[in-house]
């Protein structure tokens, strides 16, 4: 290229000459010439016309190379020094690079081609712009693209470790392999991989921000895809292989049979209970396995190991009957109930029934927990069906068959307050015996809306036996029956008309709840009316008049204003009855007076009729002030 140029630049210097020769001189100036033109003395005079000039630039810019920015180009060394390049690309000046961008090859010298990329035909001082590390970079990345489109196999190496993965250098462009594709098992340790060269295959491309990720796995995977066909088309189903243990779950191991992988679910891991695989499996163990099913559409492989074992069910001790008692161990706990392990394999459930005799509500965790040793009786066992329910409230006395010897009724005990219900109470005399205490058979008196009232859970209370049923294990209690019917003695003192002080306590709807000497009673709101019209309020204390009582119903019904209604209504009575005994009186003493007038004089008949007169008006008189 340099002979090129230099070729060039002697035509156009040949071609300049032949202008120049063929231009006629110009005449000599002449100082006293009356037509010389003294302003453009001292002028830079031009000795070519405009299209002269025009054709002379056209030959020289055609010695130049046309250059476009942002473009790849070749050029050459043309020289060096400490710290930068110098190369002729044809343009009309040289460019410089950093040297630092040829530190990969040492060994250059001037005269060798180089590629450089065009930032800018000049900058601000007329110098051409160069980069030989973009050059490279963009070509790279076209290479890149290049093998991503035709699915090129290409080959790399692996810088450094960075997280989740590895930096691969490819083309001069740092691609990130990510940890699950370097190969199609588990890699644990990167390290081993640095500083390797391997192949790869481009798995995708950012184009926004440059970015290449870089696949070794999908590479193995093509080869096993056929290796993986073979092997499907061999599998059958009880087919038993060896494989290598290549991951593990919480929920199984996956195994690798050489190019397929296979999964055994924890459940087929081992006949009995474990809670996670790594009890049994480690990473990278060989084990024998067995087909269970599979999938050859969705390449999926069910595999057991149990299955390679006698089931624990038909070593079982052939003697082992209803009724023997074992020992196991718990392994589950639920709130119906326990699994106990009585072999590994072999498990017999406790129904939370069968843990206690008592009948109230619990769950199974109340009595036992993982891990427990217990002693259990054989309650049904299938040997088919390879089930077995136990319990352990059989290893005790069932107290119901003892229940009319130890809790006759009449009895009196002392019993714990288990649970709260609206009519009643749930007790426990000791553990398998409970009964209730009927919400009426708790206080004599005391008129109680919930037992919550009474007492609390938890706490003892004291309890007589009313009633007993053993076949439907029901035992009635009742807790007032353990003092003297205090009725009988209220029935005495509180007879119907007597009168009472009470206070009133609370309120309702048609009345209040009057508290009295020991008892309590009820007056209706028309009860509580004084004489002087006012009403008696909830703390007010008054006297009551007992208008009905009834021993059979505990109910005692007072009223205050019957007090002095009645006391009323007596003073009337009286005073009615007073003046119907002087009438009658009155109306005696006229009779007498009436027989005589027949056998007296006209002078005595006289007076007798002035005093009958004087009697009439005397009456009279009476009553009007009665009237009033």
């Amino acid at each position: 290229m340099a002979e090129e140029i230099e070729n060039a630049a002697m035509e156009a210097a040949n071609t300049v000459e032949e202008a120049v020769q063929s231009k006629p001189e110009k005449p000599a100036i002449i100082p006293n010439d009356p037509n010389f033109d003294w302003e453009s003395l001292g002028e830079q005079q031009s000795t070519y016309t405009d299209e002269e000039r025009r054709k002379l630039e056209d030959v020289y810019n055609q010695t130049f190379n046309a250059i476009v920015e942002q473009d790849v180009v070749e050029g050459t060394i043309v020289g060096k020094t400490a710290r930068e390049v110098v190369v002729n690309i044809g343009f009309k000046s040289d460019g410089v690079i950093p040297i630092n961008e040829l530190r990969y090859n040492p060994n250059f010298k001037i005269g060798d081609p180089i590629e450089v990329y065009v930032e800018s035909q000049e900058d601000s001082t007329g110098q051409l712009l160069l980069s030989h590390k973009k050059a490279l970079l963009l070509k790279s990345w076209k290479r890149v693209n290049e093998a991503y489109e035709n699915e090129e196999i290409i080959t790399g190496h692996i810088k450094s470790k960075t997280k989740g993965g590895l930096i691969v250098d490819v083309f001069g462009i740092e691609a990130f392999l990510p940890g699950s594709q370097i190969d199609v098992k588990p890699i644990r340790d990167y390290d081993i991989f640095v500083d390797k060269t391997m192949e790869f295959k481009i798995v995708k491309i950012n184009q926004e921000f440059k970015n290449v990720v870089v696949s070794h796995k999908a590479l193995i995977e093509l080869e096993l895809e056929a290796q993986r066909a073979e092997i499907m088309a061999g599998l059958e189903k009880g087919q038993v292989l060896e494989g290598v243990v290549k991951n593990i779950t919480n929920y199984g191991a996956f195994i690798d049979l050489g190019g397929v992988d296979g999964l055994v679910h924890i459940t087929d891991l081992s006949w009995g209970r474990i809670s996670h695989p790594e009890e049994i499996l480690k990473l990278d163990q060989k084990v024998n396995v067995v087909i269970l099913d599979f999938d050859e559409e969705k390449k999926r492989i069910a595999l057991g190991m149990k299955q390679l074992t006698p089931h624990p069910w038909d070593s079982l001790d052939p003697e082992l009957k209803v009724g023997d008692k074992v020992t196991g161990k718990v392994v589950v706990v639920a709130d119906y109930g326990a699994f106990i392990e009585i072999l590994p394999g072999v498990e017999g459930l406790i129904h939370v029934s069968e843990m206690s005799w008592s009948q109230h509500l619990r769950t199974a965790h109340d009595f036992l927990k993982v891990g427990d040793t217990v002693e259990a009786v054989i309650l049904t066992l299938d040997r088919e069906e390879r089930k077995m329910s136990l319990g352990i409230k059989q290893l005790i006395p069932d107290p119901w068959k003892s229940i009319n010897e130890k809790y006759p009724v009449g009895s009196k005990h002392t019993a714990t307050v288990r649970n709260f219900t609206n009519f009643g109470i749930f007790v426990e005399l000791e553990e398998g015996v409970d009964g209730l205490i009927h919400i009426s058979d708790l206080s004599w008196s005391k008129k109680i809306k919930h037992p919550a009232e009474f007492t609390k859970i938890g706490e003892k209370i004291d309890v007589v036996v009313l009633e007993m049923d053993p076949e439907a294990r029901r035992l009635s209690l009742g807790h007032k029956q353990l003092e003297e019917n205090p009725w009988d003695v209220f029935e005495s003192i509180y007879t119907v008309g007597s009168i009472h002080e009470g206070t009133v306590l609370e309120q309702h709807d048609k009345g209040v709840t009057v508290g009295l000497q020991g008892v309590e009673g009820f007056a209706f709101n028309k009860g509580l009316q004084r004489e002087d019209g006012t009403t008696i309020k909830v703390g007010d204390k008054a006297e009551f008049k007992v208008i009905d009582f009834s021993k059979e119903n505990k109910k005692i019904v007072l009223s205050h204003s019957r007090i002095w209604q009645d006391r009323k209504d007596a003073d009337k009575e009286q005073a009615a009855s007073e003046e119907e005994k002087k009438a009658k009186e009155d109306a005696q003493y006229l009779k007498k007076m009436n027989e005589k007038i027949e056998h007296s004089t006209l002078g005595d008949l006289d007076a007798l009729i002035n005093l009958k007169a004087d009697l009439e008006a005397e009456a009279a008189k009476k009553k009007e002030e009665k009237a009033e």
